[in-house]
């Protein structure tokens, strides 16, 4: 049936709509008149579906790797390299990290900077696997699992990594919206910036029409922007330098209780954002390697990370701004210093402090507010640029991951238009209701409970990107050794059980009976569904005794040398 399919799509270019991709799902013994098997190395597929990419417009050229450059290492090669790492990296700068930020800092002082040093190390390291994986392979992790899982669950996984970008995306409308409304002094309503940010990101999205080098350089652009912003803030505010290196390196919170603790859970969960790891996979892609020749791959997976490792340090850098700032100049204020100083500086934002003295709460929107406060309208605009640039750039990667996984997990190829006006509806619905009939407390609210949604979303991506890192049928040499699968285990054990904590903070705190019942069911289905990955993952690391019936298990090491491309 999927051999007609193909031939019917090559005479006719019949599009392939979402009914049609149910039928691709379906498991076929052949692929183009050779026979597979479930344990084969996997290859890029060569039908013509597959071939046809005419909406994939970020590889429609691929970047040319310099071949004549003989060192160990080359700045050349690196320059040739790089551009994913960076695209990837906005994604630890949405404005959903900026806000986690600023609430650190207000909340905990420099005490939790360690735990951001932290979660990006990690983040750094699962970003590793997924270039590795998009480098060797050929294909990004959303096309690997439509490959190695059954129907049903691969739709599931589809599904949720959707919920994800959705989250994602209203927390940039939200973004975009608020700086808006503080760059106009209030003139652009709240639901008004939530429709401006529908056609400014089409507008920026033609931008890949000019080539992949132009995108890329667009986006190098904003994260320059950002990091001028919030820069200056850092520079205005002057934190103390001491106490920045202690919080960074000494891995304790004096005085903390359970405020500090629900922070830093949630500084783990903002920054490991499972999209992001789809994303990484695909966009290595953009560059011309020889995939038959091991030691361009071997080359290709270290210049890659040497460019990740490049762009994280510099994403962590803007997200020490941020908390630095607001740990020098808000740290344990209360409401009503905030009410008297916005009160003598003459800011029309007075309102959003109450006369009380509890301890000063911010957002994206009170922060900037509070910046303009103490230290003039100046710092205010500037915080409003940084924002902007921050939602705008994590916008356009948030389309391309929702791209690449409709297109991996569905053979469902839609313009790049189709897909952003599909989830733009989706994501800016409830925003756009949310800021027409309440308030902007509501709206930044919003923020809270979609860092949950996402981090409920997290092992639907780590799970299945340590399970086919680790299989000798996929990866051949590349396979993660055992530090790596041990080391990978624990790591994703670990953000999974923090994340997990954070989802029952955010629930228990609903108070209602309702709510209980309901997260009860949901949990049920959930944990049986990541219970399922799980398993196929062990059987990956090497569980044996769980292999009955895996799909993903590795093959005798006969059947490896006999599949393997690289044998000469």
């Amino acid at each position: 049936m999927l051999l007609l399919y193909h031939r019917v799509h090559t005479c006719f270019k019949v599009e392939v709509d979402f009914f049609s991709s149910l039928v691709l799902l379906e498991d076929s013994p052949q692929e183009n008149g050779v026979q597979t098997n479930q344990y084969s190395a996997i290859s890029p597929p060569s039908s013509p579906v597959a071939q046809d990419e005419p909406f994939s417009t970020y590889f429609e050229d691929k970047v040319s790797i310099p071949d004549n450059v003989s060192q160990v290492f080359s700045f050349r090669k690196l320059w040739a390299f790089t551009g994913p790492g960076f695209l990837m990296s906005i994604a630890y700068l949405d404005p959903g990290n900026i806000e986690s930020d600023l609430q650190s800092g207000a909340k905990a002082g420099f005490k939790l900077l360690w735990i951001l040093l932290g979660a990006t190390i990690i983040g750094l390291l699962l970003q590793r696997l997924a270039a590795r994986l998009g480098v060797v392979t050929g294909m990004h992790l959303a096309e690997v699992c439509n490959r190695q899982y059954p129907t049903v669950p691969r739709v599931i996984l589809w599904l949720m990594v959707e919920l994800a970008i959705i989250g994602s995306d209203m927390q940039e409308v939200i973004g975009c919206a608020i700086a808006l409304n503080l760059l106009s002094m209030g003139s652009i309503p709240l639901w008004g910036g939530v429709l401006i940010t529908i056609t400014d990101t089409f507008v920026f999205l033609f931008l890949d029409k000019y080539g992949l080098r132009k995108l890329e350089a667009f986006f190098g652009f904003l994260i320059t922007v950002m990091a001028l912003s919030f820069g200056y803030e850092y520079v205005l505010v002057k934190p103390n330098q001491g106490e920045l290196l202690k919080g960074m390196f000494v891995p304790y919170c004096a005085d903390c209780g359970p405020v500090q603790l629900e922070q830093a859970v949630g500084i783990v969960g903002a920054v490991i954002m499972p999209h992001n790891i789809y994303l990484h996979s695909a966009l290595v892609k953009s560059r011309d390697i020889d995939r038959k020749n091991k030691n361009e791959v071997k080359e290709a997976n270290k210049y890659y990370f040497i460019e990740s490792t490049v762009a994280l340090f510099i994403s962590f850098l803007i997200n020490v701004f941020v908390v630095a700032v607001f740990a020098q100049a808000f740290f344990n204020r209360t409401n009503i210093e905030m009410n008297s100083q916005c009160n003598a500086t003459g800011s029309p934002h007075t309102s959003l402090f109450p006369l009380n003295n509890n301890t000063l709460e911010v957002d994206i929107y009170k922060g900037g507010v509070v910046l303009g406060c103490f230290f003039g309208p100046a710092a205010l605009y500037i915080w409003a640029i940084g924002i902007l640039a921050a939602g705008q750039s994590s916008t356009m990667t948030g389309t391309y991951s929702g791209q690449f996984v409709m297109e991996g997990f569905l053979n469902l190829r839609w313009s790049r238009f189709a897909r952003v006006l599909l989830t733009r509806s989706i994501a800016i619905t409830p925003t756009l209701l949310v800021a027409i009939f309440q308030d902007v407390e509501h709206l930044t609210g919003m923020n809270d409970f979609l860092n949950v949604l996402q981090s409920m979303q997290l092992p639907f991506a780590l799970i299945p990107i340590l399970t086919f890192t680790s299989l000798t049928s996929i990866m051949n040499d590349f396979a993660n050794g055992m530090v790596w699968k041990i080391s990978g285990g624990i790591v994703i054990l670990v953000v999974c059980a923090i994340n997990m904590y954070f989802v029952v903070v955010y629930v228990t705190a609903l108070n209602s009976v309702l709510f209980y019942v309901f997260a009860a069911l949901l949990s049920v289905a959930y944990l049986c569904f990541v219970g399922y990955l799980v398993w196929h993952c062990l059987v990956a690391l090497g569980v044996s005794c769980l292999d009955f019936g895996s799909r993903v298990s590795n093959p005798p090491a006969v059947f490896i040398e006999e599949q393997s491309e690289y044998d000469s």
